[in-house]
């Protein structure tokens, strides 16, 4: 298994059709708490909904077009990560993620995307880094705040979930302003 440690709690790990199965119990845990922010909780559901997810997402890293990975706190697998797009062209990447409830509030997520954010510019050679976060999702944009990414801009009407149509911010972080 393809892994990054990111501290002694804390690492990456490629996504793998193994995780399946945990990414399903997670979600059966969660998925009222995950929907308030993301779309795909009503469309991924069985194992191989995550099967067919990790299958697409390990092509997409292979043709260098996003990188997912599994965040793994204590051993245990609490939520994922990735680099959503990476654009060799534009030499940008966005970032995503999501973690189980009960494990916000460890800086666990903000320190994921200081990783990322170190991969994207030193493994990968990019210059910047981006994050959406829906408008009113206030803990998504600290964590960008924290990792020393500006607002951009607030997009309108960036994303529908469930019967909600929500603005997203905005965040970059460019390699030459990196603190």
């Amino acid at each position: 298994m393809f892994t990054i440690a990111i501290d002694d709690e804390l690492k990456l790990a490629l996504v793998q059709e193994s995780f399946a199965p945990h990414y399903v119990e997670l979600l059966s845990e969660q998925k009222e708490y995950l929907s308030q922010w993301l779309a795909w909780p009503a469309f991924c559901q069985s194992e191989q909904d995550f099967r067919l997810f990790i299958q697409r997402m390990l092509q997409e890293y292979a043709d260098g077009k996003s990188m997912t990975c599994a965040i793994v706190y204590h051993d245990k697998i609490v939520g994922n990560c990735s680099f959503n797009t990476i654009n060799h062209d534009t030499k940008c990447a966005e970032v995503g993620y999501w973690l189980s409830n009960e494990y916000q509030g460890k800086g666990i997520v903000t320190r994921v995307v200081t990783k990322l954010i170190g991969i994207a510019f030193n493994d990968l050679m990019l210059e910047k880094v981006q994050l959406s976060a829906a408008k009113d999702n206030l803990a998504s944009r600290a964590v960008a705040e924290r990792c020393g990414m500006i607002l951009e801009g607030i997009v309108t009407n960036r994303e529908k979930i469930g019967e909600r149509i929500l603005d997203h911010a905005i965040y970059g972080i460019h390699k030459s302003n990196r603190p």
